[in-house]
């Protein structure tokens, strides 16, 4: 961390010095919030890798960078510099069709940087990488990644067939979103807006009609949105249990986090065997069953019937193929 606060500060005395040409040191600590004493040995450190600054002592002395040198990273913060630099091309930004843009940032940066700034942001690189999708699951393939992407930016109407059956929709493509490996088109279908899965987009034209992006639509409100209703839609059937302390530590885990936080923290307290009783919002009868089987012992199914009898459906069967 105090590597990259250093980096960063580097970066922004650079941008300081360009925009001022001149400053003194204690203009200098001022606008960075650093002391004087950091401020002397951060120019003595740019200096070292060879960025031109001259100094003159006294008290009316000032810094300055030599007449004709400019750093060529305008445009961006310290802290993008650092970053992109850092980053490389995420292989999403390569498939959205930015990787060109991406590379010739990195390129810009990696050209400018002084040697110190450049082995940090290959330090930080080494050490932090970002993998979106989830364990044991592959990215998919889009094939019309590209294709979609370009629509989105250019704001141009598509016509998609969709899915096994191969349905025709024409679709105002709103934005594009990555959800552990996968990508999703949100598109304006018939006044409505609907998420598609990208990679089930059998084949893409591109029409020649432009559409108006709606100006009060926010693509990240609306996911979130759209995110919470889909999985409220998923618990249908809300199923009571009672959990060992045993089946409570695990519960986060067989169940989805949210339902196993939300679930616990409504419950009463522990009864006098210290099983607790819980209400969780689950699936069809049949998937609830199978998720709470494997708390095995720790868990018993109270209600509704259909689920504790899918339950001891399930274990009967597995006790009779291994006694």
């Amino acid at each position: 961390m105090i590597w990259a606060m250093r980096a960063e500060r580097l970066v922004a005395l650079l941008f300081t010095l360009q925009s001022k040409r001149s400053a003194t040191i204690a203009e200098l600590a001022e606008a960075l919030e650093v002391s004087e004493r950091t401020m002397h040995r951060d120019i003595a450190a740019l200096q070292a890798t060879g960025v031109p600054i001259w100094t003159e002592p006294g008290r009316n002395g000032g810094v300055r960078l030599v007449d004709g040198w400019r750093t060529r990273l305008d445009g961006l913060t310290s802290r993008e510099a650092v970053a992109i630099f850092a980053m490389g091309v995420p292989r999403a930004l390569a498939e959205l069709g930015l990787g060109t843009a991406v590379s010739a940032a990195h390129a810009k940066v990696s050209a400018t940087l002084p040697a110190p700034l450049r082995d940090h942001a290959q330090h930080v690189a080494q050490r932090f990488h970002l993998d979106a999708p989830g364990w044991f699951k592959r990215e998919e393939e889009a094939e019309h990644l590209a294709d979609v992407a370009r629509a989105v930016w250019e704001q141009q109407q598509i016509r998609i067939t969709y899915g096994e059956r191969k349905v025709e929709r024409v679709l105002d493509p709103l934005g594009l979103v990555l959800k552990a490996g996968v990508w999703y088109l949100v598109a304006r279908v018939e006044g409505s807006v609907r998420t598609y899965r990208v990679s089930r987009i059998a084949t893409v034209e591109e029409l020649d009609a432009r559409f108006d992006r709606p100006t009060d639509f926010d693509l990240t409100s609306w996911w979130q949105q759209s995110s919470a209703q889909f999985e409220r839609s998923l618990q249908q059937v809300k199923v009571r249990v009672r959990l060992s302390p045993v089946g409570v530590r695990a519960l986060p885990v067989v169940v989805d986090p949210d339902v196993a936080s939300q679930a616990l923290a409504e419950a009463q307290p522990p009864g006098p065997d210290g099983w607790t009783e819980v209400e969780l919002g689950l699936e069809r009868p049949d998937i609830a069953a199978g998720q709470l089987l494997a708390l095995g012992i720790e868990v018993e199914v109270i209600e509704p019937q259909a689920v504790r009898a899918a339950f001891a459906d399930a274990a009967r069967r597995m006790w009779d193929r291994h006694r």
